[in-house]
């Protein structure tokens, strides 16, 4: 089936990209391997997103987010899309589910949290070692971890940790945290917190689970070794960006690079969202940066097909 616009992705971004373009009365669908929330899902509160006066659960916020895109009358469809090839006048996107067309595409794929390569980290993940506070705290109820990374993730999911956890060590290889001040507070501030500065984490030590870590202090190279049961490793993120590398430039770090109004270097390809290049990863500048995608996206469909406006 061919359409006006085709998103890949259904997080924030995605979905407000897929609100507008439907109202547009743009032929649009969504397409997503997962289920529509993307990581705003994992997030149990959010406390920053304007019109709220509390913090929101984010599968609350997410669902209500879904629930409007879906009565805009637009095509939702679960399946991985493993290749985007430009035509002329066209974009076919090779699915797990068949080929879809559209005049223009929409990638808001997001990004991924990366792996530290510690040793025993592959071997723990799942059994000791998450990459999503929010999704295994409770299982970590009154037992002693670890957080390894000191940017506004990392410490957010240290202070949602520190509801359940007996004793949390935080572990960064820096003298200072990069995180907002208001969230360094809560934490650092936390008695159960214990702040190893100018470290790395070297080994993930157990027999079937987590029981312990080594870790190292890069300025006195001393090491030292501290039991616990759970490690939880936020030390950034990956932009899910493949599939656009062949047909549209991105940065070093494999982010999408576009313009003002979230065209990429491939014409009637554009990104919003956190695979996108930018300073501030946000749910507030995903949603704002998929309206302009999708408003962008309709401007080219409607010239290409000979329908503008302006």
């Amino acid at each position: 089936m061919k359409y006006d616009i085709a998103i890949i992705g259904a997080g924030p971004a995605g979905l407000t990209a897929g609100l507008y373009a439907g109202r547009a009365k743009m032929k649009t669908v969504v397409v997503s391997e997962n289920i529509p929330g993307g990581q705003a899902m994992l997030t149990d509160e959010i406390e920053n997103y304007p019109g709220f006066s509390g913090p929101v659960k984010g599968p609350e916020l997410m669902q209500s987010m879904y629930e409007q895109a879906q009565k805009a009358e637009i095509s939702f469809e679960t399946a991985s899309v493993e290749q985007i090839i430009k035509k002329e006048g066209v974009f076919e996107l090779k699915t797990s589910s068949g080929t879809i067309e559209s005049v223009s595409v929409i990638v808001a794929t997001g990004a991924a949290y990366k792996k530290l390569g510690a040793e025993g980290e592959e071997k723990f993940t799942g059994r000791g070692v998450s990459y999503c506070g929010v999704c295994d705290a409770p299982f970590f109820k009154n037992k002693e971890i670890a957080v390894i990374g000191g940017g506004d993730t990392a410490v957010y999911e240290a202070s949602h940790l520190l509801k359940y956890a007996s004793r949390l060590h935080l572990v960064h290889r820096r003298d200072r945290l990069r995180a907002t001040k208001i969230m360094q507070d809560k934490v650092l501030n936390d008695p159960k917190t214990t702040v190893h500065w100018d470290s790395v984490l070297e080994e993930i030590c157990g027999a079937n689970t987590v029981e312990g870590i080594k870790i190292k202090n890069i300025k006195t190279g001393n090491t030292e070794n501290i039991q616990l049961k759970g490690v939880f490793i936020f030390i950034g993120i990956d932009p899910a960006s493949e599939l656009v590398k062949e047909i549209a430039k991105t940065d070093e770090a494999g982010y999408v690079i576009t313009n003002d109004n979230m065209e990429t270097s491939c014409p009637g390809l554009f990104a919003c969202g956190d695979v996108r290049k930018k300073a501030l990863r946000q749910i507030s500048t995903a949603v704002g940066e998929g309206a302009l995608a999708a408003f962008s996206s309709q401007l080219y469909t409607e010239k290409l097909k000979g329908e503008a406006y302006i």
